[in-house]
Order: structure tokens, then sequence, then C-alpha cells
């Protein structure tokens, strides 16, 4: 089918935003729908080269060198060009004959009009106008860079970049503000979500699970911003975590039993700590005979298991009706035959139904909370099962968690950008009206080296768990040696 035609038998009522959906056909990690990101080729400005000085020319304090100015005006025109001659005749599934008509109208475009360029700018160019045209534009090289984890676009003129866990700028610009809103609206209608005046915040995901979070004007003063939450192409395991110092072999041992044993688990942590990849991690030791259900507010979880249920929350629709909650899918959840329910975050009400199901027979569940410390999640979980409308006594609430929870694990992103598991806290019983707790391992930070990273490492505290009957009898006997404190020789990252 032509373009042409999947846009008129696609078209919106006028005064609508057009309602996209994902297609089926293949697609590799990372990229956006292309039947939506075809339908807005029209529309759509030509895309800023891969470099900074092509992409520069919409900054008034950097004027725009001649080469720039005329690549980016081929860039332009061949787009034009491409829209007027062949948008009837593109095939979007045809990925490498789209490649091979756009290298074709550069070549006449160059032949023309005599321009100079050479072969890596040729490629450029060709390159940023093929994602234009099906990727996400100047964006789409930043996603194909294994090495950056995370995108931050403050606006249109500044993009930030994490790697390996120091932020630099990108020096990558966009041509202009409705560049970058066309660009959020391919990956937020990929979801099925929307971001405009009326509703101008939305988190939404790419075809890899890569979280991404848009807020616009009138919210945003400087024009769009967007942040995007790259995950790593290769899953990571847990000697992945232990090869990168995150944490020691025994910490991971321990963990791995405890999901084996069904102990419920919490993840704590500040944003971008490495809750999300730790309990991925942790999903990958649940017995694959067992059904798993997560919900999540943006589908990002990946576990590996084939008997998996993936829900998610729906937001409200344009006339604010038809919100689905996380807590009413975690209700639902329950109904559904679940031996184990992981939930992606705990931020409301759905506290309290997730602790019921750690305590009715759910057990082995997981789920993430933001917090400082265990103290710090304990109270959260606190104040979240408040939220949920219940006048239950403060110690009926602290009986519950005591009950439900088994775990907790502490998450933290330390200076130099490193993510480390920063302790392992087991859950004892209530005690004059507090919820009590003993750390098992913490990691022991020591000072910093010359780089200004982190440098420490990972140790038991020296108590010994009060679960080894519970190991033993799920068949995961654990030696009270894994609990001796670690001394090390000398201090490095662990």
């Amino acid at each position: 089918m032509s373009l042409l035609e999947r846009m008129s038998e696609r078209q919106a009522p006028v005064g609508r935003r057009p309602a996209f959906t994902v297609i089926d056909a293949p697609n590799p990690a990372g990229e956006p729908d292309e039947v939506a990101a075809a339908e807005q080729l029209a529309s759509a400005p030509a895309a800023s080269a891969v470099d900074a000085e092509a992409t520069a020319p919409q900054r008034t304090d950097v004027p725009r060198s001649p080469a720039a100015a005329a690549l980016a005006q081929a860039r332009t025109e061949i787009h034009e060009t491409l829209v007027r001659r062949h948008a009837d005749e593109i095939d979007i599934s045809d990925r490498e004959g789209v490649r091979s008509l756009i290298a074709s109208l550069a070549d006449e475009y160059i032949r023309t009009h005599a321009l100079g360029l050479s072969r890596l700018d040729y490629e450029k160019l060709v390159e940023s106008l093929f994602d234009e045209v099906l990727g996400l534009g100047p964006l789409q090289p930043l996603i194909d860079d294994p090495t950056i984890s995370e995108i931050m676009i403050n606006h249109q003129n500044q993009v930030f970049i994490e790697r390996q866990g120091r932020l630099l700028e990108s020096g990558l610009v966009f041509e202009s503000a409705q560049q970058l809103r066309l660009i959020i609206d391919r990956i937020v209608s990929t979801v099925g979500r929307r971001v405009d005046e009326s509703s101008p915040m939305c988190d939404a995901r790419l075809r890899d699970g890569s979280r991404v979070n848009v807020i616009i004007p009138p919210l945003a003063l400087d024009g769009p911003c967007m942040t995007i939450r790259k995950f790593a192409r290769e899953k990571l395991r847990a000697e992945d975590l232990v090869g990168r110092g995150s944490g020691s072999p025994e910490m991971l041992a321990y963990l791995g039993s405890g999901v084996r044993s069904k102990l419920n688990i919490l993840i704590s942590g500040g944003t971008g700590s490495g809750k999300t990849t730790l309990l991925n991690i942790l999903s990958g030791c649940i017995p694959a005979d067992e059904r798993v259900v997560t919900i999540e507010d943006a589908a990002e979880l990946q576990l590996q298991q084939s008997h998996v249920i993936r829900l998610e929350s729906r937001p409200p629709n344009i006339e604010g009706g038809g919100a689905i909650p996380i807590r009413e899918l975690v209700r639902n959840a329950l109904r559904m035959r679940p031996d184990r329910i992981v939930v992606g975050e705990c931020r409301g009400g759905e506290a309290l139904d997730m602790l019921q199901a750690m305590s009715t027979g759910h057990e082995g569940s997981m789920s993430t909370v933001h917090a400082n410390s265990p103290r710090d999640a304990l109270a959260r979980l606190e104040t979240m099962v408040l939220m949920a409308g219940t006048d239950l006594p403060a110690r009926a609430i602290l009986k519950q968690i005591a009950s439900a929870v088994d775990l907790i694990v502490q998450t933290q992103r330390l200076r130099g950008g490193a993510r480390k598991i920063v302790s392992i806290a087991e859950i004892t019983g209530i005690e004059d009206g507090d919820v009590q707790f003993q750390e098992l391992f913490h990691y022991r930070q020591v000072g910093i080296d010359d780089s200004g990273d982190a440098v420490g490492y990972h140790t038991a505290t020296g108590m010994t768990s009060t679960r080894l009957e519970r190991f033993r009898s799920a068949g995961e006997p654990l030696p009270e040696s894994l609990f001796t404190p670690f001394l090390p020789t000398t201090v490095g990252e662990s």
C-alpha cells in the first residue's frame, strides 16, 4: 500500500489529532512506529545533520558557515522533492528502497546544483533524511549510540546526554520547536498517548522499552522538553552487576535465593539509581513455570520468562475520562491467577493493594519505590497506604508492612555516576511501634579517586539472616559464611 493510501485511510476528523496505532511489521529495537512517522512526512521539516555545525543554524549566537548553510538548504529541498514526487509511491515497509530513493534524489540534486560534498557529508545528508522520514530525525544517532544511557532535551537548542554516568552537552540542536514537537508526537502516538496544550505532560516509551517523559508549554517555559532513559540493548545479568562493581557476589547470591524462595522484595532508591534495572535482573530468577503479572505506568520491564502478562495504566482521554490507574490494575491482577505480581513503581494508593497481595498468597512479589534509605522507604510505604483513602490506624498499617515486606534493597547513584546496591535490609518485625529491620550487606564508601569517582567496597555487616530456615525449606540453603564481613587489604572498587 502506498504512503498516500495509508494516509487517506487513516485521516482523522477535522480539528482532532490523528489516532495512531502500532503496526506489527518487523521493526528494529528503538525505532518508532513507521506508519506514524510517515504520516507526518509531508508536514515535517527536514532533519538537521548529525554534527553540531550543520544543526546549529537556528541559534542566533552561532552564525552558520557557508558549507553548513548549503547542506541545510540541500536537505530541505531534497525533502520537498521527495514529498512532491514520491509520497504516493513510498513503501514504508521497504526501508532499503526508501534509502535508495533518498540517495537517488540526493545525487540528482548534487548534479543539478553542482554542489561539492565530501563522501562523509554526503553520507550524513542521506542518513539525516532517512532518519527524518522513518526515524526520529536528529535524535536517531543518539538513540542508536549504545554508549548513551540518557538523552535530556531541555529545549530545541540544548540537548544533554549521559555517557558512563556523566552528563555532557551533545552539541545537537533542532531546526525549530515545531520539529521537536513533531518528533514528540511521533513517539507518544505509537503508544496511544497524546500531548497538547490541554494535556501538556506525558509518559511514553520507545519500541525497545526506553522510557520517555515529555512536558511542553505552557508548563515548560523555554519550549518542549523531553527526557529519554534508554534501555540497554543487551539484557544485564547478575554477573554483569558484579563485573561492574554494582554489587558483590554474596549480595547477588543472597538476592537470587530470596527471589526463588518467594521473599517479597521492595527496591528503593532515587531517580536514575538503577531500580528498574535491578528489578529486571532479579525477575530473571523467577522460575519459568510461574505465572507473572507486571503492572506499570509506562511499560519498561523486560522479563525473560514466557508466562508473563504485561499491564499498563491508561491516562485520561481528551474528554478527561477513561483513566485506568495502577491501583485498578493491581486489583484486577488478583483475579488473573498470578503466582507473582511485579509493580513497576508504587507511587500512591496502590501500595495498600500491593501489600495485601503480598500477604494473601502472592508471595515473591516485587516493586520499587523512591526513597533515600530503607527507613525512608518504610515511611513512604506508610504514607502511600494513607493515600489509599482508608482510615486504618497507624499500628494496623505498620503490621501490614512488617508482615508483607521481607527485604528492602537500596540502590544509589554515587559520585561519578556509578550505580550500586548500597544496602540489603531484612524486615524483622515491629518493636516500640516501629517496623524493625537489620542490614545484612552494605556498601562502605571510603573516599573519592583522582577522577572524582566514589571509592569503596561491598561487605556483609556480620548479621545473619533470620530466614535461613525458609531458604533451606525452599531448596536454597545459604552458608552462614555468606554473612561474614569482608575486610579488604587495599580499598578500591569492589
